[in-house]
C-alpha cells in the first residue's frame, strides 16, 4: 500500500477479510477446475489465519509490525489488500533443501541446528564455498542472512558479524537463514540485459497449449468431410442422365448399389476415426441429405417425394456454390483449402518450440531469438512430420518474444514490455544491478543484488497511520554491511534518469504507477538528489492527510512551472504554496528542536488540496446516471486528484530535478496524450459505469497540460490547432464530449480564466477533471437525442 496512506491511528475492520473468506470459500467448492480448486483451498487457510489472528490480537493490520513479535525487518505472508495472515514467508515447515542440509551437516532436521553449525568452522566453510560459487538462490531475503554473515567474518569484520548474528539469533527457530543451493549456473551477473519471463516459464507457457478445437474441427471439415462430400456428389451426379438432368432420373443399377454400399461404409470408418467435426451427423445439412438418401437407396427402399426434394435441392446448390466435381474452378477450391488444411497447427508448432528451448539455460532469458524464431527445419520435419519452412505464427513468436533478454529500452520499443504496469514489474532487476554496483567485493555484489531481487517480491502491507513500507536498508544483514558501499550516486542517478524518460516518453499518457514509483523513489534516495517521489494514494483509505513531501514535491512544481499554462489551468497559486513550504518549515523546525521528532504531516498541504476540490466541484449532470454522489471515497478521491495537480504527480519532479527530457519532444508527448484521451473517451459511450474511464481520462489530459506547458507559446497554438483537427477524426459522440475540455483548454492558452466551478462561457468551456460527486459531464453524449444540457 502507499507510504502515507492513512493516519489518526485507525485499525482495519474484519469485514473485508470476511468478505474474501467467503469468495475463496465458494470458489473452492464450487470451480469446475481443479486446480483453482486448490488455489482457493490455500486463500481458504490464509484469510482464515488472517481473521484468527485479528480475534486474538496476534495481529495488527495496519501497522508496519502485523505480527506480534516479529520485527519489521521479518518478510511476511500477505494476501490480497495488504493483510499479513501472521504467517512469516520464510517460516513454516522445514523445506526439502533445509531436511538435505541437516543430513549432511548431520545434525537435527531443524532450523536452530542448521543455524548453529552455521556458526562453526564446517558450516561458515560452506557458506564460503557458496559465495564462492555463486551457485545458490535468495527466495526471500532472510535466506541472504547467514551468507552476509559469512562474508563478514571472511573479511574481518567479527564484530558486526557477532551484532548480526545477535539479532538473528532469537527467531533461529522459525526464520530459514541459509541459502538454497543450486545445482544449475551460478546467480545471475550483474547485468543490464532484462527478461519479462524466464525460458522456464515459456517452456510451461508453450506445454499448456491445447489444440484449438475451432480450428481442429475446421482443420477436419477440410481435410475428411468436404472431400468426401464431393465424392456423394460425383456418386449422385451419375444417376442425372446427363449435364443438365435431374438426380434418379436413371435407375440405379447394381455396380452403382455397390459402390455407394462402399461409400457409407468408408463414411462410418471416417465418422469413427474423425469426430471434431460433427456437421456430417446433421440430417439437415446437404452432406446429411446425400447421405441419408444414399442410405435409402441402397437398402432398397424407393425415396418418398419429400427425400427426393431434399435430395434434388442439395445436389443443385452445391453444385451451383462450387461447381461440378473436376471442373476448374472446384479444382482450385479445393486445392487452397487442402493447401489451408495441411498448415500444421498452433499446438504442434508450439511441441516444436520447446524442443528447441529445452537445451537452453532454463532460469534466463533469451538473448539472441533468431534461431528460435526461425522456420521448421528438414530434421524437425522428419522427426515431428511437419513441412519444412513453416513459419511461426504471431501468437507463438509473442510468447517467445516475452523472453527477451535485452535493454529494458530495446523491450519497450519491441513491445514486449507494453504498459508502465509491467515495466514496474522489471525495473527491480535493474535497481538491484545499481545498488548491487556500489559493492566493490565481486561476491557482496551478487549476494546483495539476489538480496534485493527477494526483497522487492516482498508483497506491501495495508498501511495506516501514515506509517511507511520497510525499506530494504532496515534488513539487519543489509545494514551490517552498508559501510561496504562506495559512492554510487552518479550511476543511480544516471538509471533514475534513463527510466524516468523511458516510462514518460513510452507511456506518456498514463501515470506512473505505485510499483515504479517506490523503485524510482529508492534510486531517488541513493542518488541524493532532493527528488520527492509521490505515490496515488488509495480513496478507500484516506483520511485527509499527506506526508511532508508533497508539499515539497509541490513546491519543485512550482519551480518549474510557475507562470505557465499548466498552472493557469488549473488555478493554482505556486508562490502561495511556496510561502506555505516556508511556513511549516519554520514551524516544524521549532517542533523537531522540543520534541526531536520531525513532521509526519503537512496540514497546510492537506487544507490546500481540500479546499480546492470544494471550490472545483463541477455543476453536476443530473442527465447522467450511476452518479457517485454522495460516496466518501469519491470525496476522497476528488482531494487526492487536487495533490496529484499540485505535484505533477512526479513529472515536474522528473524534469526539474532527475533531469528527464523525453525524446522526441513534449510537443510530441502532448500529441500522444491526446491519443490516449480520446480512446479512453470513446469508451465512456454506452458505459453503465464510466466513471473509472473518466478518471483515466482526467489524468491522460492532466499529462497532456503539463507536457504543452514545457513547449514554447507558438508551438503550443500550433498544437491546439492540430488537436482540433484530430478530435474531428473521431466518432461524433468522442468529438462532441471533448469539445468543452479543448475550449477550455484554448481559453486558458489565450490567457481566460475560469470560474471558481470550472466552467466558462455558460459551460461551453470546462476544466477536465477527473473525480466527482455529482456526476459528470463528460459521462452525458451531447449528440443524443433529447440530452439535457449539464
Amino acid at each position: 500500500m502507499d507510504d502515507d496512506a492513512d493516519q489518526q491511528h485507525l485499525t482495519a475492520a474484519p469485514g473485508y477479510a470476511q468478505g474474501q473468506l467467503a469468495k475463496a470459500f465458494t470458489t473452492a467448492l464450487t470451480h469446475e477446475d481443479a486446480d483453482t480448486r486448490r488455489r482457493a483451498e490455500g486463500r481458504v487457510r490464509r484469510w482464515r489465519a488472517v481473521l484468527a489472528g485479528m480475534a486474538g490480537g496476534l495481529l495488527s493490520i495496519g501497522s508496519r509490525t502485523p505480527v506480534a513479535g516479529l520485527p519489521a525487518w521479518v518478510t511476511p505472508e500477505v494476501v490480497h489488500g495488504g493483510f499479513a495472515t501472521g504467517t512469516p514467508s520464510a517460516g513454516g515447515p522445514l523445506q526439502p533443501y533445509e531436511t538435505r542440509l541437516a543430513e549432511r551437516f548431520g545434525v537435527p532436521a531443524d532450523r536452530r541446528a542448521l543455524f548453529a553449525h552455521c556458526l562453526t568452522d564446517s558450516g561458515l566453510t560452506w557458506l564460503w564455498g557458496q559465495l564462492n560459487s555463486g551457485r545458490y538462490e535468495v527466495t526471500v531475503p532472510e535466506e541472504g542472512a547467514l551468507l552476509t554473515m559469512a562474508w563478514l567474518v571472511r573479511h574481518g569484520e567479527t564484530a558486526a558479524a557477532l551484532d548480526l548474528v545477535a539479532e538473528l539469533e532469537p527467531f533461529a527457530d522459525q526464520l530459514r537463514f541459509l541459502p538454497r543451493p543450486s545445482t544449475g549456473r551460478p546467480a545471475p551477473d550483474v547485468t543490464d540485459a532484462l527478461h519479462r519471463r524466464t525460458v522456464a516459464d515459456t517452456v510451461d507457457r508453450l506445454v499448456r497449449r491445447r489444440p484449438n478445437a475451432a480450428v481442429e474441427t475446421q482443420r477436419e471439415a477440410l481435410a475428411v468431410w468436404q472431400p468426401f462430400g464431393d465424392e456423394l456428389l460425383s456418386h449422385w451426379l451419375e444417376t442425372t442422365g446427363g449435364e443438365g438432368g435431374r438426380v434418379l432420373e436413371l435407375v440405379p443399377d447394381a455396380d452403382w448399389l455397390e459402390r455407394g454400399a462402399g461409400l457409407l461404409s468408408r463414411y462410418r470408418q471416417l465418422a469413427e476415426e474423425h469426430t471434431h467435426c460433427g456437421k456430417h451427423r446433421d440430417p439437415k445439412q446437404n452432406l446429411g441429405i446425400l447421405r441419408g438418401a444414399l442410405e435409402e437407396t441402397v437398402a432398397g427402399r424407393v425415396l418418398d417425394a419429400r427425400r427426393l426434394g431434399l435430395l434434388r435441392h442439395a445436389v443443385a446448390s452445391m453444385v451451383r456454390r462450387r461447381g461440378l466435381p473436376g471442373s476448374a474452378p472446384h479444382t482450385e477450391l479445393r486445392r487452397v483449402q487442402r493447401a489451408q488444411a495441411a498448415l500444421p497447427s498452433h499446438h504442434a508448432l508450439a511441441q516444436v518450440l520447446v524442443g528447441r528451448l529445452a537445451g537452453l539455460p532454463q532460469e534466463s532469458g533469451i538473448a539472441d531469438l533468431t534461431p528460435v524464431l526461425a522456420p521448421v527445419s528438414e530434421p524437425e520435419q522428419r522427426e515431428t512430420g511437419l513441412p519444412a519452412g513453416a513459419q511461426l505464427p504471431p501468437v507463438l513468436r509473442r510468447v517467445i518474444e516475452g523472453a527477451l533478454s535485452a535493454p529494458v529500452s530495446t523491450l519497450v520499443e519491441r513491445g514486449v514490455v507494453p504498459s508502465s504496469e509491467v515495466l514496474a514489474e522489471l525495473v527491480p532487476q535493474l535497481v538491484a544491478v545499481a545498488t548491487a554496483r556500489s559493492y566493490d567485493d565481486p561476491t557482496l555484489r551478487t549476494l546483495m543484488a539476489a538480496n534485493y531481487r527477494a526483497f522487492r517480491n516482498r508483497r506491501s502491507l495495508l498501511l495506516l497511520n501514515l506509517e511507511r513500507q520497510v525499506r530494504i536498508e532496515e534488513l539487519p544483514w543489509v545494514r551490517a554491511v552498508s559501510a561496504q558501499r562506495g559512492d554510487g550516486t552518479a550511476e543511480t542517478a544516471l538509471l533514475l534518469r534513463q527510466l524516468g524518460e523511458l516510462a514518460v516518453q513510452a507511456f506518456p499518457g498514463t501515470i506512473l504507477p505505485n510499483p515504479l514509483v517506490r523503485e524510482l523513489g529508492v534510486l531517488a534516495r541513493q542518488s541524493k538528489l532532493g527528488a520527492p517521489l509521490v505515490e496515488e494514494l488509495a480513496a478507500d483509505i484516506f483520511m485527509d492527510a499527506f506526508g511532508p513531501k508533497f508539499l515539497v514535491a509541490a513546491g519543485i512544481a512550482g519551480e518549474l512551472l510557475g507562470g505557465s499554462l499548466y498552472e493557469r489551468y488549473y488555478g493554482i497559486d505556486y508562490g502561495a504554496i511556496r510561502d506555505l513550504a516556508i511556513t511549516e518549515a519554520s514551524e516544524s523546525a521549532d517542533r523537531g528542536r522540543a520534541d526531536g521528532a520531525g513532521p509526519r504531516t503537512s496540514p497546510g498541504f492537506a487544507r490546500l488540496c481540500a479546499e480546492r476540490a470544494a471550490a472545483a466541484s463541477s455543476a453536476p449532470d443530473r442527465s447522467t446516471s450511476g452518479s457517485s454522489s454522495g460516496s466518501r471515497v469519491a470525496a476522497n478521491g476528488k482531494v487526492i486528484e487536487q495533490s496529484q495537480i499540485l505535484t505533477t504527480h512526479n513529472l515536474a519532479t522528473l524534469v526539474h530535478r532527475v533531469g528527464i527530457a523525453p525524446e522526441p519532444g513534449w510537443a510530441d508527448l502532448a500529441r500522444r496524450c491526446f491519443g490516449t484521451v480520446c480512446r479512453l473517451t470513446a469508451r465512456v459511450h454506452r458505459n453503465p459505469w464510466p466513471y473509472p474511464t473518466i478518471k483515466d481520462t482526467a489524468y491522460a489530459w492532466r499529462q497532456l497540460v503539463f507536457h504543452l506547458s514545457l513547449c514554447p507559446p507558438a508551438e503550443q497554438r500550433r498544437v491546439l490547432d492540430e488537436l482540433d483537427t484530430e478530435v474531428t477524426r473521431h466518432p461524433a459522440h468522442v468529438t462532441a464530449r471533448l469539445a468543452p475540455a479543448l475550449a477550455g483548454l484554448r481559453l486558458v492558452a489565450d490567457e481566460g480564466t475560469f470560474a471558481p466551478d470550472g466552467t466558462a462561457d455558460e459551460g461551453r468551456a470546462r476544466r477536465l477533471l477527473g473525480w466527482t460527486t455529482d456526476g459528470h459531464w463528460l459521462a452525458t453524449d451531447p449528440t443524443a437525442v433529447g440530452t439535457k444540457g449539464s
